[in-house]
């Protein structure tokens, strides 16, 4: 069976004219004088889906022979490879076709004046630096090794996106861009066209009978890249792509010219982003994100997916847990992952691979992958956020003390918002913005109570910097902003990493806490949990690496994440004993943080478990009503409640029913045994 199969670019659809080349090819280190080994392609050399596990093997080299369908005579035939880790120099039939680095970015090259009769050897030689710190390289681990080598992982070298073959008359559409009409009831259409000659594009929205014909300018006029074709597709009652309805329309592009036919299929969706003050907007309503980062590694296939549906799977267990938007981390992620968010209606946060060190080299790896990750993405609607650096990653940590490293940051932004002014741009990611639309900011803190009084000192604008752990002994402090021209005010204010806490027990505590903290401050607007599953050696995940459930002590992510919830007025001391009493008798301040389109109005019913224990089916016992407009956290209502008879300690299990239906959950562990307990926050009040 031939892995990945599927057609590899739902964006740009040729896929009625391709040949898959996935499977298995011939394979030997530059070492070896023979081909003696064979690899599994898309799968990098050290996996074990690759059949090789090759460990820090710097050069290697591939060999497959194909044979052109005869179909295609007449055509131009073209090599794709979606991605291929770093360096790759491509020879058909001995003659050199093309040469790519960026180990995240797509390549293709014209074969067809390589070509022989009958069978045709494709051979592809590539570099893979052990030293990754002045390429783009994300989280594959460097020798010598990047500052943040102990959040990387496993390399990934080699081919690890699909490759394949495709026909296409020498004059033929090279790219689609698709976008929402300003007034959301239209789709712009600039179509780029490679080739010498006149042609003129056909454009249809496919199920409609909205058609144009537009004029392609001459190849002399404008000749190369220069050969746009722009038209408009007016959409008759038109449908806006949201989480709850990721409507997609889809374009027909037909390209006649005297070299034959062209035709390809692209979509997108009708929705806007905008920033307006300090809230997100998407299609004129508030979003509030509720994001989880997902770093794209797979156990036996490193950052390749196995098959297309664990990409699918993997959103969908985002959207179980309660998520609306998914940080795609540091890796520009197989463009099927981004149709699947398009199709299911996941919310995404895209963003570059980062490089280790500054330097001139370095700063150009990054700058190298902006352009063809908006191209290649950015007819997607899920696609809300860009990022750009993160933490400073590829710039030493030092934007605060460098202006080249200042300019180097605010260049990247200019680089992306000059290609796409539609999305908002993250400069850095979680310290020190530049120039940035979102002031997002990345916190780890191991106790509660610390945590919730740095986070509303930031809200609250009483402190611009938070401590952040960049060794065993080393804390500095990180401020929002890293040139006085960037304000602190004005923009959405987010979390973009959070999380703590050791087991997985203790990591769900922290999740729930710290998550209803975010919630109860009104300027926050949104975060991003740090995250979906472990890999390899780190198990800050919702989920194993396997994608396995894990023991959670009784948390689930998906209450957590609700529309509705919970926010106690309680600062817990440590994981099964979030409240601690001197009597049977709790009185807990309870508020509501709601962010639907309408009001929220309700009874708080509380049940009782032991310590640790999931809620229970029925709501249990109802109190006092409460109720919560959207984006304004209620005033506090006090609920009652008196542990069982002979029980010391348990767990109070508090939930909102609105109209017959539970809307929101949350629990308090209560512990009537007040004894000090060593590393506990001090005991928890009512707040």
């Amino acid at each position: 069976m031939t892995p990945r199969a599927e057609y590899p670019r739902p964006h740009f659809d040729r896929s009625h004219t391709w040949s898959c080349l996935n499977g298995e090819w011939d394979f030997r280190a530059d070492t070896e004088p023979a081909w003696n080994r064979t690899i599994t392609v898309p799968f990098a050399w050290e996996t074990p889906a690759s059949g090789i596990e090759a460990h820090w093997l710097p050069v290697a080299w591939y060999r497959r022979h194909v044979t052109v369908p005869p179909a295609w005579s007449g055509q131009r035939v073209v090599l794709h490879f979606g991605a291929v880790h770093h360096e790759a120099t491509v020879w058909v039939n001995d003659v050199e076709v093309v040469t790519h680095r960026g180990g995240y970015t797509p390549f293709e090259a014209d074969i067809t004046d390589a070509l022989r009769e009958g069978t045709q050897e494709v051979v592809v030689r590539v570099s893979a630096p052990l030293d990754k710190r002045e390429i783009a390289h994300g989280k594959q681990r460097s020798v010598p090794r990047d500052d943040f080598d102990g959040v990387c992982f496993t390399p990934s070298s080699g081919i690890w996106q699909s490759v394949w073959l495709e026909a296409r008359p020498a004059t033929h559409l090279a790219a689609l861009k698709l976008r929402p009409s300003e007034g959301l009831d239209a789709i712009e259409v600039e179509a780029r066209v490679a080739g010498p000659s006149q042609a003129v594009l056909r454009l249809t929205l496919r199920g409609t009978d909205t058609a144009v014909e537009v004029p392609v300018p001459d190849a002399e006029a404008a000749p190369g890249a220069g050969r746009i074709a722009r038209a408009t597709l007016p959409v008759a009652r038109p449908r806006l792509w949201s989480p709850a309805d990721p409507h997609l329309y889809h374009v027909d592009a037909v390209l006649t010219s005297a070299d034959g036919t062209d035709s390809v299929a692209g979509y997108t969706g009708l929705r806007r982003i905008e920033v307006i003050g300090e809230d997100l907007y998407l299609n004129g309503r508030r979003l509030f994100v509720r994001g989880v980062l997902d770093q794209g590694y797979w156990p036996r296939t490193g950052i390749t997916a196995p098959d297309d549906a664990a990409l699918r799977r993997d959103i969908e267990l985002a959207a179980a847990a309660g998520y609306n938007l998914v940080r795609k981390h540091l890796k520009l992620e197989d463009p099927r992952f981004v149709y699947h968010a398009d199709v299911l209606g996941m919310l995404v946060w895209a963003e570059p691979a980062a490089t280790g060190r500054f330097s001139p080299e370095s700063v150009a790896a990054f700058e190298e992958q902006i352009a063809p990750m908006t191209e290649r993405d950015g007819n997607s609607p899920a696609i809300v956020i860009w990022g750009l650096y993160n933490e400073e990653w590829g710039l030493d940590w030092d934007i605060p003390g460098d202006p080249a490293k200042q300019r180097a940051a605010a260049r990247a932004y200019e680089l992306l918002k000059e290609l796409d002014p539609t999305r908002p741009a993250v400069d850095n990611s979680g310290w020190t913005h530049v120039r940035t639309d979102l002031l997002d900011w990345h916190y780890y803190d191991e106790s509660a109570a610390s945590w919730a009084r740095t986070l509303a000192a930031l809200v609250q604008g009483e402190q611009d910097d938070f401590p952040v752990r960049l060794g065993p002994d080393y804390v500095v402090r990180k401020k929002l902003a890293g040139a006085p021209s960037q304000p602190l005010r004005g923009l959405p204010f987010l979390n973009s990493e959070y999380g703590g806490g050791f087991t997985s027990v203790e990591r769900a505590w922290h999740l729930r806490w710290q998550t209803q903290e975010l919630r109860r401050h009104e300027r926050v607007a949104g975060y991003v949990y740090t995250e979906l599953y472990d890999i390899e050696h780190e198990s800050a995940g919702l989920l194993d690496f396997e994608r396995r459930a894990k023991d959670l002590g009784g948390v689930d992510p998906a209450d957590v994440n609700a529309v509705t919830t919970l926010v106690l007025d309680v600062v817990p001391v440590a994981p099964g004993r979030d409240l601690l009493s001197e009597t049977r008798e709790i009185t807990v301040p309870v508020r509501v943080s709601h962010h639907g389109t309408e009001p929220v109005s309700g009874r708080v019913h509380t049940a009782w478990t032991p310590v640790l224990g999931a809620a229970p089916a029925a709501p249990g016992t109802p109190g006092p009503h409460v109720e919560a407009k959207p984006f304004l956290l209620s005033l506090p209502t006090e609920v009652h409640a008196e542990l069982p008879p002979g029980w010391t300690s348990g767990r109070l299990h508090l939930t909102l029913v609105a109209d017959g239906t539970v809307v929101a959950r949350t629990a308090l562990d209560i512990d009537t045994h007040t004894a000090p307990v060593i590393g506990d926050d001090p005991a928890a009040v009512p707040r």
